[in-house]
Parts: structure tokens; sequence; C-alpha cells
């Protein structure tokens, strides 16, 4: 597997090592020890799957810490936006957001640990979004920032006046408003005592 660095300190984009022939293709979704190779030592705890249709936005959604969770996003069928924002106070890149088209076709997949903001658009007729958690869902954590926060001006790929949205994800605050308890030190996540 290739893991490519983003302009965003530890939001990282995994490549997969893909064997295709006349059959079709075979790769590995995911290997704990490729990943500790690298230095990504998480321990996945809980899968995820959603299937939507075009035009569905969902997110920002994160939990508060002691609960963040580190996510493994790959899309098995059709194609999204995902997004991540970084929502680590003093880090280098707090407010920034980086946008990426996962497919079905590119395999791409994309690393986002705790002290990130996620969501995602969907630009295919359908699209299955599959993803792996290191930590468990906890209700009395979950948060959220309202998607058109103006202050991060996401580019969702689509039009999100026309965008499909539940009456939850319109309800999330503004960016400067939301509940965030993540800190950003030398590096790495600093957690709240």
């Amino acid at each position: 597997m290739k893991v490519i660095k983003t302009e965003i300190p530890d939001l990282l984009i995994i490549e997969p090592n893909v064997h295709e022939d006349e059959r079709g293709y075979f790769f590995e979704s995911y290997n704990q020890n490729n990943y500790r190779e690298q230095g990504l030592d998480h321990t996945f705890v809980q899968d995820n799957e959603s299937k939507s249709s075009f035009g569905v936005l969902r997110g920002l959604h994160y939990q508060l810490d002691p609960f963040a969770q580190v996510k493994l996003i790959r899309v098995l069928k059709g194609e999204i936006m995902d997004i991540a924002v970084d929502i680590r106070k003093n880090s280098p890149t707090f407010g920034k957001w980086l946008g990426m088209r996962l497919s079905e076709d590119n395999r791409k997949q994309l690393l986002i640990p705790g002290g990130f903001a996620h969501g995602f658009s969907v630009l295919s007729k359908t699209a299955v979004v599959f993803y792996k958690c290191d930590s468990f869902y906890n209700p009395e954590a979950e948060r959220g920032i309202i998607f058109n926060d103006p202050f991060l001006a996401i580019d969702w790929g689509l039009d999100t006046d026309e965008a499909i949205i539940s009456d939850k994800d319109r309800s999330h605050p503004l960016f400067k408003e939301a509940e965030m308890n993540f800190h950003y030190r030398n590096g790495s996540i600093d957690f709240p005592i």
C-alpha cells in the first residue's frame, strides 16, 4: 500500500496495491501488519456502512474526547466527496478542510484521525460508503458542525441548496459555536484532563 501525506498533518490518503487481470481485481483493503509497518497502529473496533442516493449530504460529525474516533473511509460503490475538517485547537491547520473524491474506481481511502469533523456528499446515482472506527459510537459524545458554515466555506462538489440533508445535520451549530475539546501540541493531539 502507498501512504500519501496531505497538507493537513495526520490526515492521510491510502492507496492499496490492486492486482487486476481478465478475471477482475483483488486487493487488501486493510492489513494490520502493513499499517503498523507504516507507523499507523490503530485497533479498529467497529465497521460502519451506509448507502445513499445522489445529492445526499451527511455531516459534519465527530465525537468529543475521550470518545474521538479514527476513521478509515472507502467507497464500495459509486463516488463521494469526502470532507475532513481539522478541529484541533492550536493546530497550524485548525479550521482548514480537505475534500477528496473517493470512488469504487479509484479505490482510495482516507485515514482521518481523532480531532477532525467528517462528512461526505454523494456525487453518483448511489454510493455505498464503508468505514472502520477505532472507538465505538457514543451518542452522548456526538457533536456536529453545520455543513454550510460560512467560515469553513466547504465545496461539497454539489449544490447544497438542492442537497438531501437530515434535520439533525441542518441543526448543527456554526464552527465558531461548536463544542470541541481537541488540542494540538507537537504534532499530536493533546487530550483534555
